[in-house]
């Protein structure tokens, strides 16, 4: 059962709304402000999990829906659960898959029992609802995981977005009811209610509970700690300030959360946008416990986000900006593409102390990605994981300081001038 000792928040500094803690877990302390690396499918893109640790990586993420659709869950934890699994002894965090299904528009059906939604893999029917999805990720066995919600699209009406928040709450009190009935059953009780594949009439029936995917040869092993677990709720609201609100003092009133995720946010919206919501909201939350914005990672993005109280964050897009040649400097976002980088002799960075930046220059990089070399893909996305890793590493510095809010301004001018 989880206890109030195996997941702690320790405050240190702050400067203006930035904020400097310790997230400690049973896999080990997370230093904030972080980003966090993402291995959507159990490996972050190219870089090994040495590799990952390597570039000061404290956690990563794994994702609920794409690991419950390959290999399956009940097989993860066969294998000894995700940490084994990944071959990462630091602390994991899952999200819920909700993001994903929201974004399968057109082959999935939200309800207020769950969704229905069609894999992206084979167009297999499946559903998800508040329950399984803590069943799913009990089974995974990540250190954070994460309530399912609804997540509107950037720029939804308001009509949309207060019917997100009243799902979001409904199923996030359905969440935490099976997350403590978990806590006692273990992985036999959440084995025996993970969702299972759709086989009615039109894509929908109610019999949509089962023993998990087939084909394991056996029944996963049971033997053996589950370590314990921390639940946070996700934050909705769109960019709607009195919604915002609204919502985090009903999610607070429903229970004693040891973390809060906001989610909603980097899906449309304008940055501005995006910016007030943060600033409405926080105030709004408990100072003493970590707050994570979901899906925004971007260097610019990132110090403006900590600049407004959030201090844990992830993003795929320094792999996927790797993957195709677009390297980040102190001077903006660079495409090693162009042509004007064939006979450059000059690393990525020459501040940065990674692999592509200390063993390699511009010329050869701009060639590999030219050529289609996997390699280069590689390299970049070490890069450009490092980048955002020091970025959070000189915010943890600059915090105590008291002089976060002057260099942060500083960088970003000059990032976005370059």
């Amino acid at each position: 059962m989880t206890r109030a000792s195996d997941f702690r928040y320790v405050l240190h500094a702050t400067d203006g709304a930035a904020r400097r803690g310790t997230f400690h877990t049973p896999h080990g302390p997370v230093e904030t402000p972080v980003f966090m690396p993402v291995g959507t499918l159990g490996a972050v893109k190219t870089v090994s999990p040495d590799e990952v640790e390597a570039l000061g990586a404290s956690m990563i993420l794994a994702n609920t829906y794409h690991l419950y659709l390959r290999p399956g869950h009940a097989l993860v934890r066969e294998l000894g659960g995700i940490h084994a699994f990944m071959r990462w002894d630091g602390p994991i965090l899952t999200d819920s898959g909700g993001f994903q299904v929201f974004s399968l528009d057109g082959i999935r059906k939200i309800q207020d029992d769950g969704v229905v939604f069609q894999s992206h893999i084979d167009g297999s029917a499946h559903f998800f609802t508040p329950e399984s999805v803590m069943e799913v990720q009990r089974v995974l066995g990540a250190d954070v995981i994460m309530a399912f919600d609804e997540c509107p699209p950037g720029g939804c009406d308001r009509r949309t977005a207060e019917r997100a928040n009243r799902r979001t709450l409904d199923w996030l009190e359905r969440c935490r009811v099976r997350f403590e009935a978990l806590e006692s059953e273990g992985l036999a009780g959440a084995l025996a209610g993970t969702p299972g594949v759709v086989t009615g009439p039109g894509g929908t029936t109610s019999s949509t509970r089962g023993p998990g995917p087939p084909g394991l040869g056996g029944s996963p092993r049971l033997d053996g700690p589950v370590p314990p677990q921390a639940l946070f709720p996700v934050l909705q609201g769109n960019v709607y300030p009195d919604l915002r609100v609204a919502h985090a003092r009903a999610v607070q009133d429903m229970g004693d959360w040891i973390g809060y995720g906001i989610g909603g946010l980097s899906v449309g919206e304008a940055k501005p946008k995006m910016w007030a919501t943060l600033e409405v909201l926080d105030p709004e939350l408990p100072t003493d416990r970590p707050r994570y914005l979901m899906g925004v990672g971007y260097p610019d993005d990132l110090l403006e986000a900590i600049a407004r109280g959030c201090e844990m964050f992830d993003c795929v897009a320094p792999t996927r900006n790797a993957r195709h040649g677009t390297a980040w400097t102190p001077d903006g976002q660079v495409n090693l593409k162009a042509a004007r980088f064939r006979a450059d002799r000059r690393p990525i960075d020459e501040d940065c102390d990674c692999l592509a930046c200390t063993r390699f220059d511009r010329a050869y990089l701009r060639h590999m990605v030219v050529a289609g070399e996997a390699f280069a893909h590689r390299l970049i996305s070490i890069h450009n994981l490092r980048f955002l890793v020091r970025l959070a590493e000189e915010a943890r510095r600059r915090i105590p300081e008291g002089t976060f809010r002057s260099w942060a301004g500083d960088w970003t001018t000059r990032y976005r001038g370059g």
